[in-house]
């Protein structure tokens, strides 16, 4: 039976349905397109591994200003063809103009893709504020609701996910936190728009996750929101990646990582990793979506550590 859900949009399909799915933690990985070919073999070798646990989806990332596109579809093209999970192809507004966003979402669907991750993207490195292409779309609410149209036009059901950004400013419970205000704002725009879910970008407290969370809800968000967690094994990487990213990596951790090494490191980081996750469920997170920087042994030990039921595909 079909169901309806907002606007009378069909029910959740592919990976909306998936983490929407209350008996079960949803597992998923995300990958970047590699710049050599060295790089792609070496992706491919990594996603052997890891779809021999039987993850629910890959997602697969866009370059700023579409400067990925063809590699990110080389790399989506290779999943569908090498993997059975699902495959969510990421889509960036960022210095693009909607006519040629259109076709490269069209270039997915020609190929089988229904699931699409709808990003306003970030400005390119080393440029300050972002800015809309003069043809370009403003918001991920605004490509959410051009790819809703795009899957009416050709008469395909689309499972359509968002980013969600929570922040420090959720940490402490109860307390004011107008300066994410607006982050709980954006992502109810996308619902709106007709977003199935949300994927967060990383953070490393669990209560950062569940103040957003609660947060969200109060405004109206009903929407699965996944949480984005990376392996914490490698302080050197979250240094880099707070630098990227300006989510502070809390000193805690760093040092216990820092006082560490070897095989030692390892075991500190899963403890570390497995503990975020675990409480993450217990604050009803709907699964763990995994940053793998395309590798896979720390990834693949955080979950043997977390005991959750893979695989899920037969």
């Amino acid at each position: 039976m079909t169901t309806t859900s907002g606007a009378g949009r069909p029910g959740p399909t592919g990976v909306a349905a998936c983490v929407a799915d209350p008996a079960r933690p949803s597992v998923s990985f995300e990958l970047y397109p590699p710049r050599t070919p060295a790089g792609m073999t070496s992706m491919q070798r990594a996603v052997e591994q890891l779809a021999a646990v039987g993850p629910d989806f890959f997602s697969v990332t866009y370059g700023a200003s579409g400067s990925t596109r063809e590699t990110s579809r080389e790399v989506v093209r290779w999943l569908k063809a090498n993997t059975d999970a699902d495959v969510v192809a990421h889509l960036t507004c960022v210095g693009v103009p909607w006519a040629e966003l259109r076709q490269t979402a069209e270039g997915f669907l020609e190929e089988g893709v229904r699931d699409l991750l709808a990003l306003r993207g970030d400005p390119p490195r080393g440029v300050a504020t972002w800015e809309a292409h003069p043809e370009g779309l403003t918001s991920g609410s605004e490509l959410v609701a051009r790819l809703r149209e795009l899957g009416r036009e050709h008469a395909v059901p689309l499972s359509i996910g968002v980013a969600a950004t929570p922040s420090a400013a959720w940490a402490a419970p109860g307390q004011s936190a107008e300066p994410g205000r607006d982050d709980v704002l954006a992502l109810l725009a996308k619902q709106d728009a007709g977003a199935d879910y949300a994927i967060t970008q990383v953070f490393f407290e669990p209560q950062v996750y569940a103040g957003y969370v609660a947060a969200a809800r109060a405004a109206g968000v009903h929407i699965p929101v996944l949480p984005g967690i990376v392996p914490l094994v490698d302080p050197a990487r979250l240094r880099r990646l707070q630098e990227i990213s300006g989510v502070p990596v809390p000193p805690e951790i760093l040092v216990r990582l820092d006082l560490s090494d070897g095989d030692e490191r390892v075991v500190v980081g899963r403890r570390l990793g497995v503990g975020l996750v675990e409480r993450l469920v217990e604050a009803g997170a709907p699964g763990v979506h995994l940053y793998t920087f395309n590798t896979h042994l720390a990834s693949l030990d955080l979950l043997a550590a977390l005991h959750l039921p893979v695989p899920r595909r037969a």
